[in-house]
C-alpha cells in the first residue's frame, strides 16, 4: 500500500504515541523507539508497507509473563472476525493484554465481542481509534501529571488518610486519562499540579465506572 507524506507522518505520530504509552505502562520500550524520527520511520518502512507491519510487541519489565501486542489493520471497517482472530491470536501467544488500533469505530456487534472476552478473560483487548492517538495528551501543558499507584501505595493511602475506596474521588474508565494507562476499576491515581503558595497540589482519584 502506498502512502502520501500526510498518512505517513499521521502513522508515524501514533506509533510514537503508542510506544510512549506502553513506555508509561512500564513496558520495555527502548530509547531509540521513543526517539525515533520521521525520517527514521519513513526509512524503516518506506513509503509501501501495511498497517499491519506497523505491529508492537512488548514485555513487562517488573512482570515478564505479563505481554502486550499492538495490532494494525488497513482494512478501514473491523467487525467481529476482526476481534475472534486477535483473541484467539493473543491466547496463542500468550499475551495477557491487546491494543487494537483502528481507523474508525466497531459496529455494536465488535464491541460487545469485545467486551465479552474482556469479562470472561484474564487477558484484556483495548481498542484505540487513530485519530484518539495522533497526539499523546499526556504531553499537552493543561494536563497535569498523573502518576499510577501500586497496591501497596493505595493500601497505605488509605491507612494514612483512613478513608475507604469509595470516598476518594473517581476518575471514569472511560476517561482518556485512564484509558491511555490502560486502568482497570479499583486502581488510584495520584495527581500533581503547579500551586502558586504550595510549589504543587495533590490529589488522588480512584478509577469507577
Amino acid at each position: 500500500m502506498v502512502f502520501d507524506d500526510e498518512d505517513v507522518t499521521k502513522l508515524y505520530k501514533i506509533r510514537r504515541t503508542i510506544l510512549q504509552m506502553l513506555a508509561d505502562r512500564n513496558y520495555s520500550v527502548s530509547d531509540t523507539e521513543l526517539s525515533m524520527s520521521r525520517k527514521d520511520f519513513k526509512s524503516e518502512f518506506g513509503e509501501h508497507f501495511r498497517r499491519e507491519q506497523l505491529e508492537i510487541q512488548k514485555t513487562h519489565k517488573d512482570d515478564p509473563s505479563e505481554r502486550v501486542c499492538v495490532f494494525f489493520f488497513d482494512e478501514a471497517k473491523l467487525g467481529v472476525g476482526v476481534v475472534k482472530s486477535i483473541t484467539n491470536r493473543m491466547g496463542t501467544e500468550n499475551f495477557t493484554r491487546g491494543i487494537l488500533v483502528c481507523q474508525k469505530p466497531f459496529s455494536p456487534q465488535a464491541k460487545t465481542a469485545v467486551a465479552t472476552f474482556n469479562n470472561f478473560s484474564a487477558s484484556r483487548l483495548e481498542v484505540f481509534l487513530e485519530a484518539d492517538l495522533i497526539v499523546n495528551i499526556t504531553k499537552h501543558e493543561k494536563v497535569p501529571e498523573h502518576q499510577v499507584l501500586t497496591n501497596a501505595e493505595k493500601k497505605a493511602l488509605l491507612k494514612r488518610y483512613t478513608v475507604k475506596e469509595e470516598q476518594l474521588p473517581k476518575i471514569l474508565i472511560t476517561d482518556p486519562i485512564a484509558r491511555y494507562y490502560g486502568l482497570s476499576r479499583g486502581q488510584v491515581v495520584r495527581i500533581i499540579r503547579p500551586s502558586e503558595t504550595a510549589g504543587r497540589y495533590i490529589t488522588y482519584r480512584i478509577v469507577g465506572s
